[in-house]
């Protein structure tokens, strides 16, 4: 059993998002606006894998969270895939200390890019109506939502990074060749 969670740990904590995506703990929150949670898991993926992968695991996350979602009307996905593509281009330096304060500045600026895309899908949809004022206070939710999850983004998004470094040096280690 443990080798099972040890060689599919990446898997394991791919189905958190959705779970926390659901669970929202209030207790995490700021203003009432839970952290944007994918982003958590994206951007240490994507700065270990690249850009492709990024692009994949983004669009796949959107189907995820879209799936679950009570919504139908907009979707996550464009911002998603965006923020994979723009974290599998980046790298982080070896210096510990500057790299947790990269993570959750580019947190803060995916975050801002995601919900932004999502409101203005909204607006678009709503823009023939008189009432498109009423959807103006949501940019408080946009920079709470920010804030947050690039306050805890250096906390998460270095674990998940230690994480996934560490299984993929465990990959490089299996010898595939037959002795």
């Amino acid at each position: 059993m443990e080798k099972y969670i040890k060689t599919n740990l990446t898997l394991i904590s791919f189905t958190f998002i959705p779970i926390f995506y659901l669970w929202d703990p209030n207790w995490l929150g700021f203003l009432g606006v839970q952290p944007y949670w994918p982003l958590f898991w994206l951007l240490p993926w994507s700065l270990i894998h690249g850009s492709i992968n990024g692009l994949l695991v983004g669009l796949f996350l959107g189907l995820v969270l879209d799936s679950i979602s009570l919504d139908y009307s907009f979707t996550q996905i464009p911002g998603l895939i965006i923020c994979g593509i723009w974290f599998g281009k980046l790298s982080i330096s070896a210096n510990v200390f500057t790299a947790q304060f990269k993570y959750g500045f580019i947190c803060c600026i995916g975050s801002f890019l995601c919900s932004s895309l999502y409101l203005s899908q909204i607006l678009i949809k709503h823009m023939n109506e008189n009432n498109i004022l009423m959807y103006f206070p949501s940019i408080k939710n946009i920079f709470a939502q920010v804030f947050i999850t690039g306050l805890l983004a250096p906390l998460i998004c270095s674990l998940l990074f230690r994480l996934f470094n560490s299984s993929k040096e465990r990959d490089k280690l299996i010898n595939f060749k037959n002795n």
